[in-house]
């Protein structure tokens, strides 16, 4: 751990009643829908840790301070598009409240803000970053415990910097299906209650090459215990803020971490080890079913272990650890499929940094490094011998999968198709599994069938289907998939997105009506259009 200097600096702020003003009069010609109104709301985080005293969105520095308060930017004609079912039942709430979920008037209880952090980009220290197009409207109490609802894509925050802080239709449907999907899937992800068209053109230049055009806006109302992420900690403990630095860990413990102390070092690490267990639970999922971020910095890491902030992800076509869908990482492939556990650790190192001048003896903070690799080996062994159907995962089985990963490799391999097949595989016969192959022709069938052969009398010809059938989805969100789903909804139809939402809802069953739509390798015109094998970060 390097050693960082710090100095004593302010800790609270005084607010005046100006924002309460603007809220009540944007409230007084609201008509609300739904039961929203009817929660009750919480604002922990704005109660118990210190804020910006300036209200508003204009870009600017924010020293000292978790958070700013900002009122959303209502939408022009806001329209709702998409809606969780499952989500709302958990919130106890109806569909409804187009105004609000589009950005409209807070409802009374939301004490609305954006939250300051930093981060690491692509491997260097960026400074402040924050929320520059995500809004949170508060707390609310739902089946699950607290959990904080926040609108991606609603306007200006002092961390827009040069943005508008507005989120456009494409990227807002590749979120709301892809964190409900990895939901039902069993990753660990943040949630999506809605998507609501806002009616408003937001100009995009989608791949950073010059090319700007008007897109449709959109936003996204997602969920989850909290978005504090490891660059919140880090912004502090960078400029030196050591009070806002332990108050906000204090905050955090006392509010998600309840199990767990605070007052010394042994507390921390408990904690600290707790986050790093969560974080290789999560990426051991990820690399279950070939899911790829894209964009792993220490901004975009929840301290829940949750995946959040989704971007220019992907799920793997071929069998390629070196893939990235992220063209703004091409060049390096930093955060690409197969490193994405070496990632992990390394933002972890870089969160355990930032606690440095919290503890008594720092030397203690190596420890939780040992507690992530120990747990994501351990979930990495139980995923393969889930995957390939082991009463349990032996030290001879390295050479089984080890061998499995290079075969797979050696042609394109539909990743999905190729575990899906192998599950009811009646025989080490690889005659069984062409489907899986991108060209029949190229398929080494002799080498493939030692390898069925090794793994056939492995399980002595009765692997545990059943946990095969729950390690191996049937069905993904392919980005092909959801470039289908954007395409018709920019011409104003939902009902793909409808679909596929209603498809990934169940991703480890049959569902034989939709295998032939989309139980599929990547068709030839996916392979190199943008928003299937090529995404930006303002995918």
């Amino acid at each position: 751990m390097g050693e960082i200097s710090f100095e004593t600096l302010p800790l609270c702020f005084e607010f005046d009643c100006a924002f309460d003003e603007q809220v009540q009069n944007r409230r007084t010609a609201a008509q609300y829908m739904g039961t929203l109104e009817s929660l009750v709301w919480l604002n922990r985080f704005v109660g118990e840790t210190p804020g910006d005293s300036e209200i508003g969105g204009s870009s600017r520095q924010v020293p000292h301070a978790c958070w700013s308060r900002v009122l959303p930017t209502p939408s022009p004609s806001p329209t709702l598009e998409l809606w969780s079912k499952d989500m709302a039942a958990r919130l106890g709430v109806q569909r409804g409240n187009t105004e609000v979920l589009g950005g409209g008037v807070p409802i009374k209880g939301m004490d609305s803000y954006a939250q300051r952090y930093g981060g690491h980009q692509f491997g260097t220290w960026a400074g402040q970053l924050g929320d520059g197009r995500a809004i949170t409207l508060g707390e609310v109490e739902c089946q699950d415990g607290v959990v904080e609802l926040q609108l991606k894509g609603a306007g200006k925050t002092p961390y827009s910097r040069f943005a508008d802080g507005k989120a456009v239709l494409r990227s807002s449907i590749r979120e709301f299906l892809c964190s409900e999907a990895m939901h039902h899937l069993g990753v660990p992800t943040t949630r999506a209650l809605s998507l609501v068209a806002t009616g408003e053109p937001i100009m995009r230049d989608m791949m950073y090459d010059g090319n700007r055009a008007y897109e449709q806006g959109a936003i996204v109302c997602r969920v989850a215990p909290s978005f504090i992420r490891f660059g919140s900690f880090q912004i502090h403990s960078s400029t030196g803020d050591v009070e806002t630095l332990k108050t906000l860990v204090e905050h955090t413990i006392r509010t998600h971490f309840p199990f767990h102390s605070h007052g010394n070092d042994a507390g921390l690490i408990a904690w600290l080890c707790q986050i790093a267990e969560d974080t290789a639970l999560m990426v051991a999922q990820w690399m279950r079913v070939g899911f790829v971020h894209g964009v792993m910095n220490t901004d975009n890491m929840s301290i829940h272990g949750l995946t959040i902030d989704y971007g220019p992800y992907g799920w793997l076509e071929d069998y390629n650890p070196g893939w990235t869908p992220n063209t703004t990482d091409s060049s390096t492939r930093r955060y690409r499929y197969g490193q994405q556990p070496q990632i992990a650790a390394w933002n972890i190192a870089r969160l355990l940094e930032a606690m440095v001048p919290l503890m008594a003896d720092a030397e203690q903070l190596h420890g939780v490094l040992s507690s992530f690799t120990t747990c994501f080996d351990q979930h990495h062994n139980q995923m393969w011998s889930d995957k390939l159907g082991l009463t349990e995962f032996r030290s001879d089985d390295e050479d089984l999968v080890r061998n499995l990963n290079s075969l797979l490799q050696e042609v394109e391999t539909d990743m999905t198709i190729f575990f899906r097949l192998l599950c009811s595989l009646q025989s080490p016969d690889a005659e069984a599994l062409t489907s899986a192959f991108y060209d029949e022709t190229t398929i080494p069938k002799q080498a493939w069938n030692e390898w069925l052969e090794a793994w056939w009398s492995r399980v002595d010809g009765q692997p545990v289907r059943e946990a095969m059938l729950q390690a191996n989805p049937k069905y993904v969100l392919r980005n092909w998939m959801a470039q289908l789903a954007i395409d018709a909804a920019e011409k104003g139809d939902f009902t793909v997105c409808e679909s596929l939402h209603e498809l990934l809802q169940n991703p480890y069953d049959e569902q034989p009506e939709h295998e032939e739509q989309w139980f599929q390798k990547r068709p030839e015109w996916a392979r190199h259009r943008v928003g299937c094998s090529m995404l930006s970060c303002s995918s």
